[in-house]
């Protein structure tokens, strides 16, 4: 077994008289062929474990905590045996098959952290829908002419969609340098006040270019805070339970568009204040972020990747448990960034002869490169692309942006659009709660692959049912019906899978660029749908855009089946392993073996088994 794994490159660990650091140079994370996935220490003798420990204690000023690493390291090297190792008390077992037993018995910073990121999730989605009602009022007080014949039209769709657009060019690549120099929580406070001055300016504006101006402002604040909140949630969650809390961005986002919607119902009635205020609320949720994100505790890996191990050992007693737990997260971090570095590219700051440089290789613009150029990266920068897109190949935001007009459209009044559109709201973020177990036990992609078809027949059927004679009662019934099993089919899927698997596919020197370029092509082509929307209805009326938006759906599903990997409970670090196979072979794989499984096991009801993809040591 051993000289097999051995002839692929990925475990030529066991290392006499060697270092770690030299026995880890033979791992090839780009190239993968077998799909086997490693634990990085199992291969080490309990000396050579021992040696490397105190060896790193010593190195990263830890000395006083060497027998604990030593313990942790023990355990992060044979999970499944943490009861016959010597040194372990009764409490600290305990914790450790709670991590089975009871996945979400978590201490309180872990929730705070998963609580304020919620609520800049929430901020982001009541700053989406303010604009939805206040659509119905702004354009006439600043002169303009919303007749879809008119050139005003097309600065209406400019306005909506200012902020994506900004978000796209620049709030989303302002993240990575500000990342570098603030750390995650203080990218998040710099949003946060971007948000909140944004938005009480555009509550104030007297022209469509100040509306326009405050808006471009508020997409810099959204871009930076859309690439760092999901990150931060990522590095600071357990494996285990890390879809569920890192969704909570998405969860909260339609928690914040249902609260949009809500406040446009409540003030829609105010007259040529309304649309002020219904911009203005969203003001609200960005207090409670720029207060509680000084509560946090910083990302591990952020602290990690700067080399400031105490304070990344600090930082992870807080988000564990017990401090074995610390310990073992710590050090068997350390062995897989390790391994990364070794493999895909130096980080901020190396080490050399004991005094700290900046690498070359570590530069913003190389790094953006090698989301391209490296092998491993690109796969996750293709499948993070890939279900980013798909968000809005879905059709999703003609709901969010539009809903009202939509409705508007289906002969409904004002009142009735902006209550059908409070509905969709609540029942996009009702319809989300179910993947809080299910995004780590069913699977992101297996999420994916079930919703997008069912989303593909609910837009073309409510496409449809625009034919229903507009005096019937079941013209706007139906096609709120069907609008409504759209969000419903979405809110599980869709909705939270893609921040959350672009926040974890990316390797921890390369984190913040990979999710900077995901979230702007997900909020760039929202900006375009924005801006096309209108027009793309009137020239196909409702029928024809919303069955294009139909048939988008079936292209995204054949892209997720064949470029999207399963990450579902592994580590960030053992990521590696996923991504390392080639595109080819999961291609195949997806073909040759997951088809016909699927059309026996479903279509013909036979009892047939499916062949993994992924094998791990114990397996072969």
């Amino acid at each position: 077994m051993d000289e097999r794994k051995a002839s692929l490159g990925l475990t030529r660990r066991v290392h006499s008289g060697r270092s770690a650091e030299e026995a880890l140079k033979g791992v090839d994370l780009n190239c993968n062929i077998e799909a086997l996935i490693e634990n990085p220490l199992s291969h080490l003798t309990p000396e050579q474990l021992q040696r490397d420990v105190r060896a790193f204690a010593r190195n990263k000023g830890l000395d006083q905590y060497s027998e604990l690493l030593e313990r942790g390291a023990q355990i992060a090297k044979d999970p499944q045996f943490f009861e016959a190792i010597s040194g372990v008390t009764d409490s600290e077992k305990q914790a450790l098959r709670d991590e089975r037993s009871s996945r979400f018995r978590q201490p309180r910073a872990l929730y705070l952290t998963i609580v304020i990121c919620s609520i800049g999730a929430a901020v982001q989605g009541w700053d989406q829908t303010g604009s939805n009602g206040a659509n119905l009022n702004w354009p006439q007080d600043f002169g303009l002419n919303t007749d879809r014949k008119s050139n005003d039209f097309w600065i209406l769709g400019l306005v909506n969609a200012a902020p994506y657009l900004a978000a796209a060019v620049i709030g989303c690549w302002l993240s990575h340098p500000l990342n570098h120099y603030l750390g995650r929580r203080g990218v998040v406070f710099v949003a946060a006040w971007f948000c909140f001055f944004s938005v009480l300016g555009s509550a104030c504006a007297q022209t469509w270019v100040q509306l326009f101006i405050c808006r471009l402002l508020l997409g810099i604040g959204m871009g930076t805070k859309a690439s760092t909140i999901p990150v931060l949630a990522a590095e600071s969650s357990p494996a285990s339970i890390r879809g569920s809390l890192v969704m909570g961005w998405q969860l909260w986002v339609a928690f914040g568009i249902f609260l949009g919607f809500s406040a446009n119902l409540v003030l829609y009635q105010l007259g040529d204040l309304a649309w002020r205020l219904q911009l203005g609320s969203a003001v609200i949720p960005a207090i409670p972020l720029i207060i509680g994100i000084y509560f946090c505790p910083e990302s591990p890996r952020w602290y990690i990747k700067k080399h400031r191990y105490d304070d990344a050992f600090k930082s992870l007693r807080r988000l564990r448990n017990t401090p074995l737990q610390a310990a073992r997260d710590l050090y068997y971090i350390h062995a897989q960034v390790r391994l990364e570095e070794l493999m895909l590219g130096d980080g901020d700051i190396t080490l050399s002869e004991g005094k700290q440089q900046y690498s070359s290789s570590g530069r913003y613009a190389n790094r953006f490169v090698q989301l391209f150029t490296i092998a491993r990266i690109r796969r996750a920068t293709l499948a993070a692309s890939v279900v980013m897109i798909a968000q809005q190949m879905c059709g999703i935001n003609i709901m969010a942006f539009y809903s009202s007009t939509l409705f508007t459209d289906a002969n409904a009044s004002e009142r009735s659009a902006l209550l059908v559109s409070w509905g969709f709201g609540l029942i996009n973020f009702v319809f989300a709660w179910p993947a809080v177990r299910s995004i780590d036990r069913f699977g992101r992609r297996n999420l994916l692959l079930f919703t997008f078809p069912h989303m593909a027949w609910t837009l073309l059927a409510a496409g449809f049912c625009f034919y229903i004679p507009e005096d019937s009662p079941a013209h706007l019934g139906m096609i709120t019906l069907f609008v409504y099993l759209f969000a419903a089919f979405y809110s599980p899927g869709e909705g939270p899978v893609p921040f959350t698997y672009s926040a974890e596919a990316f390797p921890l020197f390369h984190r913040e660029v990979g999710m900077s370029l995901a979230v702007s092509i997900n909020l760039f082509w929202a900006g375009v749908l924005t801006v096309v929307y209108p027009k793309l209805s009137d020239a196909l009326t409702p029928t024809g855009a919303i069955g294009f938006f139909a048939g988008l759906n079936v292209i995204a599903f054949l892209m997720i089946f064949l470029w999207v990997p399963e990450t579902k409970q592994r580590t960030l670090e053992e990521l590696d392993y996923i991504f390392a196979v080639p595109t080819s072979k999961h291609m195949h794989y997806q073909v040759a073996k997951v088809l016909p499984y699927s059309f026996k096991r479903y279509i013909l009801r036979r009892d047939v088994e499916l062949e993994p993809l992924y094998k791990f040591p114990s397996t072969l």
